[in-house]
C-alpha cells in the first residue's frame, strides 16, 4: 500500500507524479486544457489519458494538492461529499486555486471510486502559528466571523524543507530552528521551529509578503482605499493590478526573475531596482524570523530561483555577517548543499523541495498506509 498518484490541478493544467513508496514510477504534465490545440478537452479528458497511460495497479491513495483549507482543514483529509463540499465554500479564499482542485476531486473520485482521495493543504502545516502571529489588530468580531487571519501557504515545501534541512545538520527535527525562503514565481518565508511553523510571510491570500513574479507581496493597505476613491479605479481593477499586474512584472515589465536577474547584471536601471527590491523583501523578512525565533541553526533556500539563483542568495543575506549569517562564494557558485563559510554559527543550505513526495507522505498517513 505504498503506491500514490499526486494530482496538482490548475485551470488548464493537471501535473501529475506516480509514487512507490519514495521512488518516481511516472510523472508529467498535461497543459492547456480546454484550450483550442490543447493536451485535452476538459479535465475529466486528461484524467483519463492518466488511466490508460499509468499502471495504477494497487493504488493506495490519490493525493490532491489543495490550496486552501481555511480553519478547518488543518491537516491531510479524505474527502468524502461534505469534505468537497467544504473545499468548495472555501474557494472566495483561493479563487485562482481551489476551483482547479474542485474539480480534479470530483474527477478522480469519479474514475477511480474505491481508491481514497486526499486533499493535502497548502494552509495546513502553518496551522500550528501561534495567535499572535496569525491575528491581526482588527475588531475580533469581524476577524471572527470571516475567518480573518494569516493562514500562509506552500506549507508542503516549508515543511519538507525544515525537515531535510534538520537532517542535514544531523539534529533532531524537534530541536532545530530554521528559516526556509520558498522562491519562484510565487514566493514565501516561514520560520519553522522544532518543526512547527510559527511565522509566515503569506497571509490570508498568496498575495501578501515577498514580492512575486506578478503579486505585489506586502503593500499599505490604505493603497488601496486611495486607489478606489481618488484614481476611481474598481475593486476589481485593484485586486488584478495586484495579484497579475505587480510584483516583478510591475517594476520591471517582466515576470521571469531569469530575466530580470540578467538584465540586473547588465545594468538596466529598471531591472537592477525590481531586483534589489526583491532581494530586500527576503532580507527584511530573514532579519524579523531571526526576531521571532531568538536562535537560529540554518537558514534554507528552496524553489526554482531559491535552488538555481546564485545571485539572489548572495544578494538577499548581504550584510548580515554581524548576524551570524554569511555565504561562502565559491560553495555558492557550485551550488553546495551547504553555501556557509565552515564554523558560521547559523548555516546556510539550498535544499531542493519535493512537495509531491510531501502530499504523497501526507496522502499515505491520512490512510494509515505504510511509508515502506
Amino acid at each position: 500500500m505504498t503506491r500514490v498518484l499526486v494530482l496538482n490541478s490548475g485551470s488548464s493544467s493537471l501535473r501529475y507524479r506516480l509514487f512507490d513508496g519514495a521512488e518516481v514510477r511516472a510523472k508529467g504534465l498535461v497543459q492547456r486544457i480546454g484550450e483550442s490545440g490543447g493536451d485535452a478537452a476538459d479535465h475529466g479528458a486528461a484524467l483519463r489519458r492518466l488511466m490508460d497511460e499509468l499502471d495504477l495497479t494497487g493504488l493506495a491513495a490519490v493525493g490532491h494538492r489543495v490550496v486552501h483549507g481555511g480553519e478547518r482543514f488543518t491537516s491531510a483529509t479524505i474527502v468524502d461529499d461534505g469534505v468537497l463540499s467544504a473545499i468548495e465554500e472555501l474557494i472566495p479564499l483561493a479563487p485562482l486555486h481551489n476551483p482547479a482542485a474542485v474539480t480534479g476531486l470530483r474527477v478522480a473520485r469519479e474514475l477511480l471510486p474505491d481508491v481514497p482521495q486526499v486533499a493535502v493543504f497548502d494552509t495546513s502545516f502553518h496551522a500550528t502559528i501561534p495567535p499572535e502571529g496569525a491575528l491581526w489588530a482588527i475588531d475580533r468580531q469581524v476577524a471572527a466571523k470571516w475567518g480573518l487571519r494569516r493562514y500562509g501557504f506552500h506549507g508542503t515545501s516549508h515543511a519538507y524543507v525544515s525537515r531535510e534541512t534538520a537532517r542535514i545538520l544531523g539534529k533532531p527535527v524537534t530541536e532545530t530552528n530554521v528559516i526556509t525562503l520558498h522562491l519562484g514565481n510565487g514566493a514565501s518565508a516561514a520560520a519553522v521551529q522544532g518543526g512547527r511553523s510559527v511565522a509566515t510571510s503569506m497571509g490570508l491570500t498568496p498575495l501578501p509578503g515577498l514580492v512575486m513574479g506578478t503579486r505585489s507581496g506586502d503593500v499599505d493597505p490604505s493603497l488601496i482605499f486611495h486607489l478606489h476613491r481618488v484614481a476611481g479605479m474598481p475593486l476589481d481593477e485593484i485586486e488584478d493590478l495586484l495579484t497579475r499586474r505587480s510584483g516583478l512584472l510591475g517594476l520591471a515589465g517582466d515576470n521571469d526573475l531569469r530575466s530580470v536577474q540578467d538584465r540586473f547584471e547588465a545594468g538596466e536601471p529598471e531591472a537592477t531596482l525590481a531586483f534589489e527590491i526583491y532581494c530586500r523583501r527576503i532580507r527584511e523578512y530573514t532579519g524579523s524570523y531571526l526576531a521571532v525565533l531568538g536562535r537560529v541553526d540554518a537558514i534554507t533556500f528552496t524553489g526554482g530561483a531559491g535552488e538555481k539563483s546564485r545571485l539572489i542568495r548572495a544578494t538577499a543575506l548581504d550584510g548580515l555577517e554581524a548576524l551570524g549569517i554569511a555565504i561562502d562564494p565559491e560553495r555558492n557558485a557550485r551550488n553546495e548543499t551547504t553555501i556557509s563559510p565552515e564554523g558560521s554559527p547559523i548555516t546556510v543550505c539550498v535544499v531542493p523541495t519535493e512537495e509531491e513526495l510531501e502530499i504523497a507522505s501526507e496522502a499515505r498517513k491520512a490512510i494509515g498506509a505504510s511509508e515502506s
